[in-house]
């Protein structure tokens, strides 16, 4: 049974009126899988909030504390995207949480995913473009520091490039980033990943597929890690509205079903987060994460 992360406070945050960012995707998506016999309440587990101790393991001890206190200034504020409050601090710590709870169970299941997750725009000492703290360099650097894993490689299929993945990597040879992302697409200054693949506007499918086939298997066998983190993002679609790709619904099962078949095949545990995605019916975006929930229990549920 594939284990599922998730966590109420996800969904509860009050953002101002016409805010771009859907915070109720979360829950939606949780009742959509329900709801479609994809997943069953049993696969659900909740995570532990992460420690202050935790996070200045790779984010600035200063930034962490004025963070948690509420004494981020405006600009900060400002460039996070999300108005400070205390249940955003409570989101955050348990959405940290989720996904290092992700990694740890996917070494003992083989697969683990996570309902939230993918801040991979949080620098050291900053946060931007809705993402706070980085849950997958976190998540990745506590189980090395555990002894869980000798290298991890982070593979961001989200349609922006993880630039705050790429600088908090920067001095890491133990945890490789690999970014594919349109490449004329926020944000406009990308720093370089340990392997970045910039795709043109308008990719479709086919062109989306070979170049995914073609970079992650090579990766593989190059790097040889320990364990995937997965960033599904689904703002590669073609009706997102922050995307610029091409990519079809059938197209987002078939690059799961590659990145998750490519772990499966070289007996490498892969935890998997739900990254980005924008759109203002809760339905369609449900439709376009749920892409993730079937390709593994295609490859896990039914194999074994």
């Amino acid at each position: 049974m594939i284990p599922l992360v998730y966590h109420t406070s996800y969904s509860r945050l009050v953002l101002p009126p016409k805010h771009q960012f859907p915070i109720t995707k979360y829950a939606h998506l949780r009742q959509y899988l329900l709801e479609r016999g994809l997943v069953s309440e049993s696969q659900f587990v909740s995570p532990e909030p992460v420690t202050a101790t935790d996070i200045i393991l790779i984010h600035d001890n200063d930034y962490v504390n004025a963070f948690l206190q509420g004494t981020l200034s405006p600009a900060a504020i400002r460039r996070l995207g999300f108005p400070w409050s205390d249940d955003l601090v409570i989101r955050t710590l348990h959405s940290l949480g989720g996904t290092v709870r992700c990694a740890r169970l996917a070494l003992n299941h083989g697969v683990a995913l996570h309902l939230a997750g993918g801040y991979h725009h949080a620098h050291r000492d900053f946060g931007s473009g809705y993402c706070v703290f980085n849950d997958l360099v976190l998540a990745a650097r506590l189980m090395i520091n555990e002894g869980r894993a000798e290298k991890v490689m982070i593979v961001d299929c989200d349609v922006h490039q993880g630039d705050g993945t790429a600088t908090l990597c920067a001095d890491m040879d133990d945890v490789i980033s690999v970014s594919l992302h349109c490449d004329a697409n926020f944000p406009s200054r990308k720093p370089p990943s340990d392997y970045d693949v910039p795709l043109a506007r308008g990719l479709d499918d086919k062109g989306y597929l070979d170049t995914l086939c073609q970079t992650l298997s090579y990766l593989i066998r190059l790097e040889k890690p320990d364990v995937i983190l997965y960033d599904a993002g689904v703002d590669i679609h073609r009706d997102d509205k922050l995307g610029y790709l091409e990519v079809s619904t059938r197209g987002l099962l078939e690059r799961d079903l590659m990145v998750l078949g490519m772990a499966k095949k070289a007996d490498i545990p892969l935890a998997a987060v739900i990254g980005g995605g924008y759109s203002a019916n809760p339905l369609h975006l449900s439709e376009r994460h749920s892409q993730l929930f079937i390709a593994a229990n295609r490859l896990w549920e039914q194999n074994n």
